[in-house]
C-alpha cells in the first residue's frame, strides 16, 4: 500500500477522491468504485500500489502506437483494477478483480525488467492505468532517467487535475468507445462521453496521443456515429492518427464479430471526413494497416498484423517521394 494522490480529506474522515472522473467520496473503511483506493482512518491509500498482474514485451503498434517510436519493443505492465465495468472487456480477470492480486514487482524491479528485456520504454496498459496513477508514476520517472519513454494505454476517464501531473509521459493512446452517451452509461457501467472528449483535448494539448474505437455490431458501429466522431478528432486535429478496430465476444458480451467490411467502411468516413491518418486493426493484411503520405499517396510504413515490417520515412519523419513531414514522434536517419 502507498498513500494515494490527488484526494482531499473531508469532515467525519471521508475522503474526496478526485484521480478519475468518478469523483468517489469515500468513507472510512470503504473503498472507491475501483475498488483499489481504500479510506484508513480518513488517509486515501492505493491498494494496487506494487502489485503486477501481467507482464510481457510488446511491438509498440500492439498498443496501438503507429505515429510513435514504430518498430520499436516495449515493456508492457498492468496493476489490477479500472474505473470502468465494461460488458465486453478482454482483460475482465485483471481489470475487474473481486479481490487485489498480483505478484510483488516494485517499480525499480519493473524499470529494470525492461533494460535486460532491451524494450525502448514502459506501456502501461491492460488495466486502466489512471487507477495505478501512483505505481505509473513512480516507475515512470525511473523509466525516464534510464532512458526509457512511458505511455499510457486508456479509457481517458481521468480528471484534469490528474493530467496536470503527468509530465512523467511522453504520449497516450486513448479509447474513444463511441459517440454516446447512451454507449458509455449502458455499456461501460454508468459513464459518459463528454469526461472523455475533455481528456482527448487536455492530453492532446500536453503529448503525442493516438485514439481508438472498437467498433460493435449495433452498439457504436452507425455510418451516423463514426461520422459524428470522426468530425470531432478532425475538428480537434485532423493529423491525429485514428484506430478503427474489430470486437470479439468477450466478459459478458456475445455478439457477432465484427465484420471486415465495418472497418473498411469506417476509414472510408474518416477519411471522407479530411482525417489524415486512418488505421484499421485486428486484421491482417488489411490495407489500412499502413502509414501513406496524406500529400502524394506513397506508402511510408509497412505493417503487417501489429508488427513493422518496413519504414520508408527519411531524415526521421520525411516522405522520400514528395518531403511532406509526418506528425509523430520518430526517430533520426532512416
Amino acid at each position: 500500500m502507498r498513500e494515494a494522490e490527488l484526494y482531499r480529506r473531508m469532515p467525519g474522515d471521508a475522503v474526496s477522491c478526485f484521480l478519475c472522473q468518478r469523483r468517489c467520496y469515500i468513507k472510512d473503511g470503504e473503498i472507491g468504485l475501483c475498488r483499489v483506493r481504500k479510506n484508513v482512518g480518513g488517509k486515501l491509500y492505493s491498494l494496487n500500489w506494487g502489485k503486477c498482474v501481467s507482464y510481457a514485451v510488446d511491438p509498440i503498434e500492439k498498443k496501438p502506437f503507429y505515429h510513435f517510436f514504430p518498430g520499436s519493443q516495449v515493456f508492457s505492465f498492468a496493476a489490477p483494477g479500472c474505473n470502468f465495468k465494461c460488458e465486453h472487456c478482454q482483460n475482465w480477470e485483471i481489470s475487474q478483480p473481486v479481490e487485489i492480486f498480483g505478484q510483488d514487482l516494485p517499480p525499480e524491479k519493473l524499470a529494470q525488467m525492461s533494460l535486460r528485456a532491451k524494450a525502448e520504454g514502459i506501456a502501461y496498459t491492460y488495466t486502466e492505468p489512471t487507477i495505478f496513477f501512483e505505481y505509473a508514476k513512480d516507475t515512470a520517472k525511473l523509466a525516464r532517467k534510464k532512458g526509457l519513454y512511458n505511455v499510457f494505454v486508456s479509457n481517458g476517464y481521468m480528471t484534469p487535475e490528474a493530467i496536470g501531473e503527468m509530465d512523467f509521459l511522453d504520449a497516450a493512446r486513448l479509447d474513444l468507445k463511441a459517440f454516446t452517451d447512451k454507449f458509455y452509461k449502458e455499456v461501460c457501467g454508468g459513464a459518459y462521453l463528454e469526461p472523455v472528449l475533455k481528456s482527448i483535448r487536455l492530453l492532446h494539448k500536453k503529448m503525442h496521443i493516438e485514439i481508438i474505437t472498437l467498433l460493435i455490431p449495433t452498439l457504436n458501429d452507425s455510418e451516423e456515429e463514426i461520422r459524428a466522431l470522426s468530425r470531432w478528432v478532425r475538428d480537434l486535429d485532423r493529423a491525429i492518427p485514428l484506430h478503427f478496430t474489430g470486437y470479439y465476444p468477450a466478459n459478458r458480451m456475445t455478439l457477432p464479430p465484427t465484420p471486415v467490411k465495418t472497418l473498411d467502411r469506417a476509414r472510408e468516413i474518416a477519411m471522407e471526413e479530411g482525417l489524415l491518418y486512418v488505421y484499421t486493426g485486428n486484421r491482417p493484411g488489411d490495407p489500412g494497416e499502413n502509414t501513406y503520405c496524406p500529400k502524394c499517396g506513397f506508402k511510408l510504413i509497412l505493417r503487417m498484423g501489429m508488427r513493422m515490417l518496413e519504414n520508408r520515412l527519411v531524415d526521421g519523419n520525411k516522405c522520400p517521394n514528395c518531403s511532406q513531414r509526418i506528425p509523430g514522434v520518430f526517430r533520426k536517419g532512416r
